[in-house]
């Protein structure tokens, strides 16, 4: 531990940024595991999934992106007028800035990189990655998404309702590129 002027600080290098109401930051390259190992990986970590989150990791729908770093770009909920803040409107200004869809599983690399408490100081109470909808078991299409609003490290999905207004407390995360990673 560090100390300045005889005062301890604990461990200050945050793994994210923000500017402009956009966090960003990176990933850690994909393991390469299927929805189930995700989900026993993570619970052995002590996190916790909704129903319809477990539904839609073990579907066929979920995808990993194996030998790649990710490099996020998350847009806070604040930036969009409330009648604006819908998953069509805050996809359109994702496509102005040319950022693409992250796959499904970015929400477990995300979900394990943060604490509830890392994506509330974000200001954030959840981050829904904007992946293409994947249907659950009942065939609902749905958004995984990492719940840091003190439910206890949770990973949900959210329902894709078109005319559904998400609130100023949510993050949209993007990818702004990615960065493919040399094998040995």
């Amino acid at each position: 531990m560090n100390t300045i002027d005889g005062i301890k600080l604990m461990n200050l290098q945050r793994k994210w940024y923000g500017k402009d109401g956009v966090i960003y930051f990176d990933i850690a390259a994909s393991l390469d595991i299927t929805g189930h190992q995700w989900i026993l990986r993570l619970k052995e970590k002590g996190y916790r999934f909704s129903d319809c989150a477990k539904s839609v990791i073990y579907s066929d729908g979920f995808k990993t992106t194996p030998g790649v770093t990710i490099k996020i770009v998350v847009l806070k909920g604040i930036l969009f007028e409330y009648w604006n803040r819908t998953i069509e409107k805050i996809s359109a200004d994702a496509d102005k800035r040319e950022w693409g869809k992250p796959d499904a599983e970015a929400a477990c690399l995300i979900r394990e990189m943060f604490t509830d408490e890392e994506i509330r100081a974000m200001g954030l109470q959840r981050i829904i990655v904007m992946s293409e909808p994947i249907n659950d078991s009942r065939g609902v299409p749905r958004l995984l998404g990492v719940n840091g609003g003190g439910h206890g490290r949770l990973l949900s999905a959210y329902r894709v309702k078109p005319d559904l207004k998400w609130g100023d407390h949510v993050g949209f995360a993007f990818v702004e590129s990615f960065v493919y990673n040399a094998t040995k």
